[in-house]
């Protein structure tokens, strides 16, 4: 089948030309993300594939599904970018990578984590200048903090099993818990895990009743200088709400691989420009926030599994298999 492959970097080329060469799809590859404006790209293509910043709202899968375009075969686990009922209302199946690599995200949240508790990124800057001082350097210990996972899927209980293994204590929340759970960890309500825990880790999707799930009130119930980590999705954070609890104290540490208003500048290079995004500005003026640009999924393992995926769901689609990645309304 004729792929257009949008926002596409080198390294998705590589991996997807790489794992292509068993299956023999025709990829054709395009910088731009996937819109409105940039749907005409899609000619003469039976499949595109978009990733996590593409927005494909009603207006853009009606003109997709002009220029004959059957299958979405998004190449990352978030779908909230997809108008799920326009594309059911056109014809158009909708795919995803359920679960690319939980360990590589997992990994980036004690990456986040450790360089929060022990300053490490302040070190690095001060040793580069000659700074060999330890004053404003201490740290905290994981062993023998509370740790609060918010979404109990795989890459939570990734995250958790990493948790005890620093010698944490683990709390979960989840609406659907795991029937069968290999991970020591207490299940109990969101609130409780809010309340009780002094690092708390982001793993649900972003949904309409999970957006901004952190804000003024359920910040508030946490413990004082409480540190969040959030590696899946921005919208679970109100950011100025985030930011205000930043100044008070209420969060003592805030590690970000996902913001709300990523769109546009995270996956970009604007280091020759003025950041326009004041929101986003301010968070990098705190010393104890720390940001990476949506990175928790990139390393190589990772970026494999995420090309085999997707280019099994185009060959099942190709073949009319049933399509087990499959997303739909009501999910």
């Amino acid at each position: 089948m004729r792929v257009a492959v949008f926002d596409s970097k080198r390294f998705d080329r590589t991996t997807l030309e790489a794992a292509n060469q068993s299956v023999g799809h025709e990829l054709v590859f395009f910088e731009e993300r996937l819109g409105a404006h940039t749907a005409p790209l899609a000619e003469d293509f039976d499949v595109v594939c978009p990733f996590v910043n593409d927005r494909l709202d009603h207006k853009t899968i009606c003109r997709l599904a002009k220029l004959g375009v059957k299958l979405i075969a998004l190449r990352c686990a978030g779908f909230n970018g997809v108008d799920l009922a326009a594309a059911a209302e056109f014809g158009i199946a909708v795919t995803r990578v359920p679960a690319y690599s939980p360990e590589a995200v997992a990994e980036h949240v004690f990456a986040l984590l450790l360089t929060l508790s022990r300053k490490t990124h302040r070190a690095y800057n001060r040793v580069r200048e000659g700074n060999f001082l330890l004053e404003g350097l201490e740290g905290f210990n994981l062993h023998g903090k509370t740790f609060g996972i918010l979404g109990a899927g795989k890459i939570g209980l990734a995250t958790a099993r990493i948790a005890r293994g620093f010698g944490c204590t683990v709390l979960a929340y989840d609406p659907f818990p795991p029937a069968h759970c290999d991970v020591d960890c207490t299940f109990m309500s969101q609130e409780e895990v809010m309340a009780r825990a002094d690092i708390i880790s982001l793993h649900t999707p972003l949904l309409e009743s999970t957006h901004h799930m952190l804000n003024t009130h359920s910040i508030a119930t946490m413990k004082t200088g409480v540190v969040i980590i959030n590696t899946s999705r921005g919208g679970l954070i109100d950011t100025k709400a985030a930011i205000a609890a930043l100044k008070s104290g209420q969060i003592g540490g805030l590690g970000l691989d996902v913001y709300e208003h990523e769109e546009g500048v995270f996956f970009e290079d604007l280091s020759d420009s003025v950041l326009k995004d004041d929101t986003l500005a301010r968070l990098t003026t705190f010393p104890n926030v720390l940001i990476t640009s949506h990175q928790g999924y990139l390393t190589d393992e990772a970026l494999k599994n995420i090309a085999n995926t997707t280019l099994q769901n185009i060959s099942d689609f190709a073949a009319g298999l049933p399509l087990v990645n499959e997303v739909k309304t009501g999910l």
